[in-house]
C-alpha cells in the first residue's frame, strides 16, 4: 500500500496551481544556486580498481549533464563521512585531505548524483537511474542512495564479467543478470543496521559487438521504468530506437526497491539494437522525456553536436577544442537546458501534460523535475 500511495501523492503534486507556485517561488528560494547544469566526461571510478576493458572493438565517446530541481541530499553515514566542525579537531589540516567521497563496502561509489537521479559514464556502459523523490518525505527515505547504488553495483557486475567475456555464453553480456546482482547488493547494503528506504527506475546501454564477417556494433539496452534510451542517427536526425516506458498507472513507473513488486528478471526489458558508427546514444531521466518529445530531443542532440564541431573547426572556445567526448558533454548540456526551459514554463505544451490530459487530469505546462542526460557516440577503437 505504501508503494501505491507514495506515487499517487507524487502525481498530485503536479496539479497546476501548486506547480505554478513552485515555478514562481523557485527563483527566490534558490538564488544562490548556479543555473548552469552540472556536467562532465567519464564519471569517477576507484583509483585502486583494476581497469577492465571490453573486448568490443567499439567504444563510447561520452559526456553527461544534469540539473537538480533542489539541492542534492548528501549521503548518510556510513556511505559518506561528513567533515567535522568540532573544536576538538586537530590543529593540523591533514584530516581535510581525507577522501570523503561516498563509499560502499570501502569502495568509491561509481557514477554521480543529480537530485534523486544517478548517472554513469564509461567506455562501454552508460546509464541513468531516477530515484522516486517522494521517499524524501518518509522517515529513513533516501531515493538518491538507491538510484546511485544500483547503478554502481550494475557497473561493477558488468566489469567483473568483463562485459560478457567472463561468461560461458559465447562472450555475450548479460545486462539483466548484472542488474539483478546490483539489486541484491543494494538491498543488502541498505538493510539493517544501515536501513534506508527508496525505489528507483533503471536504464542502461552497454556497447558490444556482433561478428558477421567484420565486427559490427551491437547495443544492449536494459529498461525498467520510465527513464529512456534513444538512439539517434545524425544524418537525418531520426530516432531509430527508443525504449518504451513501463507503468503501473499514470506517473507510477515500474521501479526497484522498498515495497515494489518489480524485479529485474520479471520486469526489465532487454533490447539488442544494431547501431552504426557515429550513432548517438542517449540515456535520459523522465525530467527530459516529460518535457521534450523524442523528435525535439533528436533535433537538439544533432544540432548541438554539429554546432560544437563547427566551433572546433573555426577555433571558437570549445573546452580545449579536443576530444569528441567534450562535444557529447555539450550535447547533454543543451538537452538539459532545452528540457528545463519547458519544465519551468507553466503554460508550455509537454508530453507530461499530454499524458495527464489523456488521464482526465487538468494539468498544463512542463513538469519540474530532476533533469539528467548521458550522451554518447559510437566509435571504433583504433588498431
Amino acid at each position: 500500500m505504501l508503494f501505491a500511495l507514495r506515487r499517487l501523492h507524487s502525481a498530485r503534486l503536479y496539479a497546476r496551481p501548486l506547480q505554478t507556485f513552485i515555478c514562481q517561488t523557485r527563483g527566490r528560494r534558490d538564488d544562490a544556486r548556479s543555473r548552469d547544469p552540472d556536467n562532465g566526461l567519464a564519471t569517477p571510478v576507484p583509483e585502486s580498481a583494476e581497469k577492465i576493458e571490453s573486448q568490443s572493438p567499439f567504444y563510447f565517446e561520452a559526456g553527461y549533464a544534469g540539473w537538480a530541481k533542489r539541492p542534492t541530499r548528501p549521503f548518510p553515514p556510513p556511505f559518506f563521512s561528513a567533515p567535522s566542525g568540532s573544536y576538538s579537531d586537530p590543529l593540523s589540516t591533514h584530516h581535510r585531505a581525507v577522501d570523503r567521497r561516498p563509499k560502499v563496502n570501502g569502495q568509491l561509489i561509481r557514477g554521480i548524483t543529480c537530485g534523486d537521479d544517478a548517472l554513469l559514464v564509461s567506455d562501454n556502459l552508460i546509464g541513468t537511474n531516477d530515484g522516486v523523490g517522494a521517499w524524501g518525505q518518509k522517515e529513513k527515505g533516501h531515493a538518491p542512495l538507491w538510484s546511485r547504488l544500483i547503478l554502481h553495483f550494475w557497473a561493477v557486475a558488468a566489469e567483473e564479467d568483463k562485459y560478457g567475456a567472463g561468461s560461458g555464453d559465447g562472450g555475450a553480456p548479460d545486462p539483466v543478470g548484472y542488474l539483478d546482482q546490483a539489486y541484491a547488493h543494494t538491498k543488502e547494503a541498505l538493510s539493517e543496521p544501515n536501513e534506508w528506504l527508496g525505489t528507483t527506475t533503471a536504464c542502461a546501454a552497454l556497447l558490444h559487438y556482433q561478428k558477421n564477417g567484420d565486427a559490427h556494433p551491437l547495443l544492449y539496452v536494459t529498461q525498467l521504468g520510465d527513464c529512456k534510451c534513444l538512439v539517434v542517427r545524425p544524418n537525418d536526425k531520426e530516432v531509430i530506437f527508443a525504449t518504451e516506458e513501463q507503468w503501473h498507472y499514470f506517473d507510477c513507473p515500474r521501479q526497484l526497491g522498498t515495497n515494489s513488486p518489480d524485479t529485474p528478471f520479471d520486469n526489465a526489458v532487454l533490447s539488442k539494437v544494431e547501431v552504426q558508427e557515429d550513432d548517438i546514444v542517449l540515456t535520459l531521466s523522465d525530467g527530459v522525456t516529460d518535457n521534450l518529445w523524442e523528435n525535439e530531443i533528436a533535433e537538439t542532440a544533432v544540432d548541438s553536436l554539429n554546432s560544437w564541431k563547427d566551433g572546433a573547426k573555426t577555433g571558437q572556445d570549445v573546452e580545449e577544442g579536443g576530444s569528441l567526448a567534450m562535444g557529447m558533454r555539450y550535447v547533454a548540456q543543451e538537452i538539459v537546458l532545452a528540457a528545463r526551459k519547458i519544465a519551468e514554463d507553466p503554460f508550455a505544451a509537454s508530453p507530461f501534460m499530454e499524458r495527464a490530459v489523456d488521464e482526465g487530469l487538468a494539468i498544463e505546462g512542463g513538469k519540474l523535475d530532476d533533469i539528467s542526460v548521458v550522451a554518447a557516440v559510437c566509435k571504433r577503437r583504433k588498431g
